[in-house]
């Protein structure tokens, strides 16, 4: 037995065991940010959008309560009506925001969804 073919049995014998590695999905290229990066992004607007929306709901309840307190008072009725309108314009923004992303997605990517579901590809 020589020492070539040794290496070249061990090789054979190597290759076929290498070649039932799977490394399965958790397995990224060098660079590549995955779905992670922008996971966290997109959940943290999620996180945000519905933070103001909660927000908004206890500001309506207090403008409404502060309206049935007012009991002709000018000044509170005021507060209350200006609570009330900042918001729903608050709303509107947030609501206007995701009409915006939609609207340009499908202007410059031709797909509504395309800022809003954002896929990040690194170099491979």
């Amino acid at each position: 037995m020589d020492f070539p073919s040794l290496i070249g049995k061990v090789y054979a014998d190597a290759t076929g065991i290498v070649g039932t590695i799977d490394p399965g999905p958790a397995f990224k290229p060098y660079g590549d940010l995955g779905p992670g990066v922008t996971q966290f992004f997109s959940n943290l607007l999620r996180l945000v959008f519905v933070g103001g929306g909660i927000y908004a709901v206890f500001n309506f309840i207090i403008a409404g309560f502060t309206y049935m307190q007012a009991g002709g008072d000018a000044k509170m009725l005021t507060a209350a009506w200006a609570r009330i309108w900042q918001t729903l314009l608050g709303l509107l923004i947030v609501v206007g925001s995701f009409a915006l992303a939609s609207l340009f997605g499908y202007i410059i990517f031709g797909d509504p969804g395309f800022m809003l579901h954002p896929k990040v590809y690194g170099p491979r």
